[in-house]
């Protein structure tokens, strides 16, 4: 059942009912005091003028019999008073009334000797009418006095007033009814059923919607209850899809370095494996190239195999610091210092291009715990690789401070990174530059140190359009 609906049924219905009995009682208590008031007022005016009347009778003085007639229908509210024999004929009388009762009937009063008092109705209208047995000072009875009143006024429409008291009760409390049953459904139906249908909405995954504070106070204080509630859900909705997000990347990063370390061991074994042949063959191509019977032709080609050789003992080099476990010497560091420097290893390449780095750094500057030859390079290796980019003008250096950690990002306008190549930028080999150019293992090592440092390194898209990598490094010493 409706909430509207119960309450009419369990408060409005039964209250009326009660008010529609106590209506009735007063209706019918006020019927009944009417007829008291009106019987007793003739039956006092009868024993008042019977008295005279014996007398009268006594005399046998007709002059006497109307004077006192005349006076008791002087009342104004007396319409009738009439004088009859012991026989039932009539005497004298005034007024109305004068046919209501037969021979037969006041001849049971003498009889009786007792007064009689009824109502009446004749020619349509209602009287209430004392028979008084008149008697003379011996208390012999001489005649009959019949007494009429006719019922007027509220005593003849007491039935009409009760009809109509109904009739009004019954439309007062259809109007309240009604009027109880707009209200309910304007200021207490309609405020629920909009707060119902925002949360309906919100179950079907609408996690926006909120409700309209409007109405009643308690309804404004109910949505505004409401929608602190849904925000607080939404903030936290938010907070988990973070921490899911970051899970996530940590995750993916997890196996990231997982892959890298392998490989890193892998090539370690090759490298070193790759290290002897090299030597040997660096060897001999030095004793060839000191002989004095080879031309200058040969003297040449036996540069540059020695140039080839000791570029590969450098790759080899580095795929071996590339697998090995470092102990990360660290000291307390500023920040800024540690930029400065790698901008003046790359400043020449910057100048050859025409490319402008703009650094924005937090004002006092950030210490950390580090080692700095080691981010140095991290940072000479990704200002160098953005130099290297097609169509860079413009490289973007930002530190600041999140919590206990830095978080740098270097970006530029260039080219960016492909999407298909963003999860391969840090393997060992890969690398987009021509052949001869780069050994793929710059992105590598970099990735390594920030591991060493117990931090963590993405690429993104740029806001500038090229590509960008972000660094997370703790300000305090945590272990990798």
């Amino acid at each position: 059942m409706r909430l509207r609906n119960l309450i009419i049924v369990t408060v409005i219905v039964p209250l009326f009912l009660v008010l529609m009995v106590f209506s009735l009682v007063a209706i019918k208590s006020l019927e009944d005091n009417v007829r008291s008031k009106l019987e007793t007022e003739v039956q006092t005016i009868s024993r008042a003028i019977g008295t005279s009347l014996g007398y009268a009778l006594t005399r046998e003085s007709p002059e006497s019999l109307q004077e006192t007639l005349q006076s008791a229908f002087s009342y104004n509210r007396i319409y009738g008073a009439y004088v009859f024999d012991i026989t039932g004929n009539e005497i004298h009388g005034l007024g109305l009334g004068e046919a209501l009762y037969d021979a037969e009937e006041l001849q049971a009063v003498v009889e009786a000797g007792e007064m009689h008092s009824d109502y009446r109705e004749e020619d349509g209208w209602t009287y209430f009418s004392t028979l008084m047995p008149l008697r003379a000072p011996d208390g012999t009875i001489l005649g009959v006095l019949q007494v009429n009143r006719l019922n007027t006024g509220i005593e003849n429409y007491t039935g009409f007033l009760s009809l109509l008291a109904l009739v009004a009760f019954g439309i007062g409390a259809a109007g309240i009814v009604l009027g109880i049953w707009w209200m309910f459904r304007r200021h207490i139906e309609r405020p629920l059923s909009r707060l119902l249908e925002v949360m309906e909405r919100v179950a079907r995954g609408e996690r926006r919607q909120r409700a309209t504070i409007r109405g009643l106070d308690e309804f404004r204080r109910l949505g505004l209850a409401l929608n602190h509630m849904l925000d607080a859900l939404s903030e936290k909705d938010a907070d988990i899809e973070a921490r899911q997000r970051r899970e996530i990347e940590l995750e993916r990063r997890l196996r990231k370095s997982r892959k890298l370390a392998e490989l890193g061991v892998l090539a370690a074994g090759v490298a070193h494996e790759v290290g002897t042949p090299l030597t040997v063959i660096e060897g001999q191509a030095q004793r060839l190239e000191r002989r004095d019977g080879i031309g200058d032709d040969e003297r040449r080609r036996l540069g540059r195999i020695r140039g080839e050789v000791q570029r590969i003992v450098e790759i080899v080099r580095q795929l071996m610091d590339l697998g090995r476990q470092h102990s990360v010497d660290k000291e307390r560091l500023a920040l800024d210092d540690l930029v400065h420097d790698a901008r003046q290893l790359v400043e020449a390449d910057l100048e050859a291009r025409d490319i402008r780095l703009e650094p924005t750094l937090p004002d006092p500057p950030l210490m950390l715990l580090a080692n700095g030859q080691q981010l140095v390079q991290v940072l000479t290796n990704l200002l160098r690789n953005a130099t290297q980019a097609e169509g860079v003008r413009r490289i973007r250096l930002v530190a600041r401070r999140r919590d206990d950690s830095l978080c740098l990002t270097i970006e530029d306008d260039g080219c960016g990174i492909p999407e298909a190549d963003r999860t391969r930028v840090f393997d060992p080999f890969f690398t987009t530059k021509p052949v001869g150019q780069g050994s793929g293992l710059g992105l590598s090592m970099v990735h390594r140190i920030i591991n060493d440092h117990g931090g963590s390194i993405g690429a993104f898209d740029s806001a500038l359009g090229g590509a960008g990598f972000e660094i997370v490094l703790p300000l305090e010493d945590t272990p990798p």
